[in-house]
């Protein structure tokens, strides 16, 4: 099995790169995540993590920029109906970290915005994710970052109103990639609302911010 190449970056594709390792071309498939965390053309010493699929007709190779993104793309995988495209798709829609706030907010409407998942399989890859983010060792700290309490598989309810969940939620969203004035701004009236716990404030957040990744 090979779980790491480094060597020269060689070309750029549509969702794919080639690694040049000791003369040897190697054809990777890539997020659009992880392709944006390379750098130019031309340049040695790249290294990705890898993973690769076998099958009757074909051996696929499959490149990640970091250990959380394979240890998704290999969950993804064991789902019933996602092979490793729609994988990638949903890798190249959301960072881990932000598709662990999406899980935690029970976001469906967020996951549907992958191109190929529907209302249905969005909500079937939530149930899925869930237990994910909270058993693997790979994954857990993003979850613990997102605001996952957890205890037996079930995502238990975080404590009403207040600053600790202000800053649980906050904490979440900076790990999906928004600024601390971006959080601020969006929990901004949501005790108001009712959304008082953890759950229920970030699901108004993301609203607030426009459900964007």
């Amino acid at each position: 099995m090979i779980v790491q190449l480094t060597g020269t970056l060689v070309e750029f594709m549509a969702s794919s790169v080639v690694l040049d390792v000791h003369g040897v071309g190697y054809e990777l498939g890539v997020s659009a995540v992880t392709a944006s965390s390379l750098p130019e053309a031309g340049t040695p010493g790249v290294t990705l993590l890898t993973r690769m699929l076998v099958r009757e007709d074909s051996m696929t190779l499959f490149g990640f920029s970091s250990r959380e993104e394979r240890s998704l793309f290999d969950r993804l995988c064991a789902i019933s109906g996602v092979g490793p495209k729609l994988a990638l798709s949903v890798l190249s829609t959301f960072t881990p970290s932000q598709l662990a706030g999406v899980v935690v907010a029970e976001d469906a409407g967020m996951m549907a915005t992958v191109p190929g998942v529907g209302k249905k399989l969005a909500s079937r890859l939530l149930l899925e994710l869930e237990s994910v983010f909270s058993k693997d060792p790979t994954l857990v700290s993003l979850a613990s970052a997102a605001s996952l309490p957890a205890h037996g598989g079930v995502v238990a309810a975080a404590p009403a109103a207040g600053s600790g969940v202000d800053a649980d939620v906050t904490a979440a969203l900076l790990a999906m990639g928004f600024t601390g004035e971006e959080a601020t701004l969006a929990l901004e009236g949501h005790e108001e609302v009712g959304a008082t716990s953890t759950k229920a404030a970030i699901q108004y957040a993301l609203k607030r911010l426009g459900r964007r990744a």
